[in-house]
């Protein structure tokens, strides 16, 4: 019988093989694939554990413009962080799909991370404007910093505030990001700093609204990639119904993203108010930031053919500089 061998990437492997640059062009090809219907993605299917206070999610993909089929499965258990343990957990698997062959196991973190922070670096290189100089940072997790990091890849940012409930995280990320980006990265000292910012990314797990509608300027754009579910939002409703709201799949954002659900629900906007969808954003189907006052909005639920798409560019790389660990099956 013959044995399978297929590669194996820690996240390690993938924070070294990775680029922020690369990402985000991956991020275009994606969404290009899926606004032109090549792409098969069903949407996510999620598994409450409730008696342990947990969620499972299972995200296929199948792309046949690269010849690979996907899976990522994510888990999140709420309990962890009193354990000492990460709230999420995920994995990522590659097959051919002409062939049925797995190919590659990958650390679902950093793809998740990456991808995710490549979106909103590719949504802000469309809708913010030019010009943009600040940044706002709400959530000091990985995926703040990988939102931090694909901004300042699109835009020349030289200042971010950085809001969080904890200020001592508040401070490392502040601290960390300053090294790391060679900007200025400050906490905020109010509410009221939101003011000042002209790209805003929200990357918390909040089911109220993380900020003040009165505190968003004429011509900000916010990335929102925190919540998933019906029941969370980050974006404020107000802030919703004057902005220019694209989404990363409007059958998606419909079914998942609290942040434009529960304004539908409430009659303060109707589903009509979607301008569109970041792919349609990136084949010209649909007009990007037409005014410097224009308030823009980007929501992103996550959509597995992203997860997928990074991880072929993994596999890409691996196979021309002969990166990763073999395994037999």
């Amino acid at each position: 019988m013959k044995t399978n061998k297929i590669l194996y990437f820690s996240g390690d492997d993938l924070r070294a093989i990775l680029t922020m640059e690369k990402c985000i062009e991956a991020m275009a090809t994606a969404f290009r694939a899926l606004s032109s219907g090549q792409a098969s993605m069903p949407l996510r299917t999620g598994l409450e554990m409730v008696a342990d206070n947990a969620t499972a999610l299972f995200m296929p993909v199948y792309l046949p413009g690269i010849g690979k089929v996907g899976v990522k499965t994510v888990t999140m258990a709420r309990n962890n962080p009193a354990k000492g343990l990460p709230l999420i957990h995920a994995m990522m698997m590659i097959f051919d799909s002409s062939t049925g062959v797995p190919l590659a196991v990958l650390d679902g973190e950093v793809i998740t991370a990456m991808r995710t922070g490549a979106v909103s670096g590719l949504a802000t290189s469309l809708l913010a404007k030019k010009d943009a100089r600040t940044a706002a940072i709400i959530g000091t997790g990985t995926q703040g910093e990988t939102q931090l990091e694909a901004v300042c890849n699109v835009r020349d940012i030289q200042k971010a505030y950085v809001f969080d409930i904890q200020a001592a995280r508040a401070d490392a990320f502040a601290a960390k990001m300053t090294r790391r980006l060679n900007i200025e990265v400050v906490v905020a000292g109010s509410a009221a700093t939101l003011q000042n910012a002209d790209v805003i990314c929200t990357a918390t797990s909040s089911n109220k609204p993380v900020f003040d509608d009165v505190y968003i300027k004429k011509g900000a754009h916010i990335n929102g990639v925190g919540s998933y579910k019906p029941d969370m939002a980050e974006i404020s409703p107000e802030t919703i119904a004057r902005a220019k709201v694209v989404v990363d799949q409007i059958e998606a954002c419909l079914a998942e993203a609290g942040d434009l659900i529960q304004p539908i629900q409430r009659g303060i906007i109707t589903k009509n108010h979607i301008h569109g969808e970041l792919g349609e954003l990136v084949t010209g189907k649909i007009s990007a930031r037409e005014t410097d006052d224009e308030i823009t909005v980007f929501k992103s639920v996550g959509l597995a053919v992203q997860d997928l798409i990074t991880a072929d560019l993994v596999l890409k790389i691996a196979q021309e500089k002969d990166l990763g660990t073999s395994l037999t099956l």
